[in-house]
């Protein structure tokens, strides 16, 4: 079985792989502009159709209750994706831009093998807690406390990881025992059509328990939030649409799970390593240039340093030339798409309109006459109060900010509408350690640690979110917590 042997993909409704009624959409790739193909385009009654495929399967069939029938699919799922590694690859290298090497982390293989979490956790997990006799009022009674699944559970996936992201929605909600409906960006559709191929040929999941839609129309995915009949939209994306979701789910009163934008700051110590830490930083804001949400795109360094961190930061950058994804040693490949390059050019012109200026980069590579691709960036001579670093920009951009020590540092990185992520370099752990207890961010790494793996949990404070992604926390996202009490004799 090859994937998408005919270069175009198919929804996944009611357990059959189905045509959109609104026809079909291209996919392109970012790093030629090339069409690799089209995605099935889905009308606002093809969602429908899902989530009435979801809500049935939640509530007649014994999907929620039956844990070794959610663990064995989501495992041959799992196995199905192992079994297809090298497609999957060439697919996230062609539609996401996703740089070769960053397939074997992140975009791909990664969230393959973390999928074993959720399903050791759904064998593991103490569903029933049992609180004994007590006598509430004077009567005596035993106590319980059931964990359950939510329901239906609509996943709103955005196109910069979509591999990592889908499957991080998908293991928990489903080993957790709900139903989904999947909604993919249309910049990466075939990410997700993929994986509803793969159910329908390699899987035993029962019909409706897994759907995927995907469309160019962003009003089909707004259904989700919507709709009475889902109990709850689990979003990563842009603050911004994430407002939007959580207003619309207010309607229902529906769970929110949202990811949302950051814009994280790097903070180094007077007593740090300067070079090295500005180097690391560098490399980390052009990695698949750029476009992650917790990506540390401040780096704030000592005042009496500044120009030397400018220029370790920017040599760092200058060497980081955009790439062909294919190829191994790429770093820095194309951003999204053209809409999303001309978006990171507006705001590296905004930053020459601030006052500050270029130590490396800032336009469009001279040697790249094709693909979405943006020089890695350094912004110098601006503060904390710029737009450039105020703003998301999902882009390889860079913007070195001064601090007058520790206090001043940690002001600098909590002034921010945001509370994604952060790191901290000091030559003294206890003195990284307090610097890092005191960043209102949900995740910190600390002299070159890393948080990222599957039984850590993702989120933000702030704008960048509501609810945690990934270890327990993000197991326990996708269940209700209900009470029994019964009179005792």
């Amino acid at each position: 079985m090859a994937l998408l042997a005919d270069r175009e993909s198919l929804l996944l409704i009611d357990g059959k792989l189905v045509a959109g009624r609104s026809g079909t959409f291209a996919t392109v790739n970012p790093a030629t502009e090339e069409t690799l193909g089209v995605a099935a385009d889905a009308s606002v009654e093809d969602m429908d159709d899902a989530i009435a495929a979801a809500r049935r399967a939640f509530d007649e069939t014994d999907w929620s209750t039956n844990v070794q029938l959610r663990v064995r699919c989501v495992r041959q799922l799992q196995d199905a994706m192992r079994g297809h590694l090298e497609e999957l690859r060439e697919l996230a290298i062609a539609e996401v831009g996703a740089p070769r090497m960053l397939t074997s982390m992140a975009q791909l293989e990664g969230p393959i093998e973390d999928l074993s979490f959720s399903l050791d956790t759904a064998q593991s997990y103490q569903w029933t807690t049992d609180l004994g006799l007590a006598a509430p009022m004077g009567i005596k009674t035993r106590r319980a406390i059931i964990r359950e699944p939510i329901g239906v559970v609509g996943a709103i996936t955005p196109w910069n990881f979509p591999n990592q992201i889908n499957l991080a929605k998908l293991g928990p909600a489903l080993a957790a025992g709900n139903t989904v409906v999947l909604k993919p960006a249309p910049d990466t559709p075939w990410s997700a059509a993929v994986l509803g191929q793969l159910i329908v040929e390699r899987t035993e999941f029962p019909a409706g328990v897994v759907n995927i839609v995907t469309s160019d129309d962003h009003a089909v995915g707004a259904r989700l939030s919507k709709d009475p009949r889902v109990d709850m939209v689990s979003f990563t994306g842009s603050t911004t649409t994430g407002r939007a979701v959580m207003a619309d789910c207010a309607a229902t009163v529906k769970k929110v799970f949202l990811e949302l934008g950051g814009k994280s700051a790097f903070l180094v110590l007077d007593d740090a390593d300067l070079a090295a830490a500005c180097s690391i930083s560098a490399f980390t804001a052009a990695m698949h240039a750029g476009q992650g949400c917790a990506i540390t795109t401040r780096l704030v360094v000592p005042r009496n340093r500044y120009d030397q961190a400018v220029q370790a930061a920017a040599a760092t950058m200058a060497g980081l030339k955009p790439g062909d994804p294919g190829d191994a040693g790429t770093v820095c490949g194309p951003v999204i798409s053209e809409r999303q390059r001309d978006r990171i050019q507006r705001y590296l012109d905004s930053a020459i309109a601030d006052g500050g200026r270029f130590a490396c980069g800032g336009g469009r590579p001279a040697d790249r006459d094709r693909g979405f691709f943006i020089e890695p960036t350094v912004i110098a001579g601006l503060d904390n109060d710029a737009k450039v670093a105020r703003e998301e920009i999902f882009g390889p951009v860079l913007t070195v900010i001064a601090h007058d020590g520790d206090d001043d540092a940690v002001r600098i990185a909590n002034d921010s509408p945001y509370g994604l992520s952060g790191t901290v370099y000091s030559g003294d752990e206890q003195r990284a350690a307090n610097v890092a207890a005191r960043m209102r961010v949900g995740t910190v790494n600390v002299n070159g640690g890393v948080w990222y793996s599957a039984d850590m949990p993702f989120g933000g404070y702030k704008q960048s979110g509501i609810g945690r992604e990934m270890g327990l926390a993000g197991f326990e996202e996708y269940l209700q917590t209900k009470a029994i009490a019964t009179a005792a004799n």
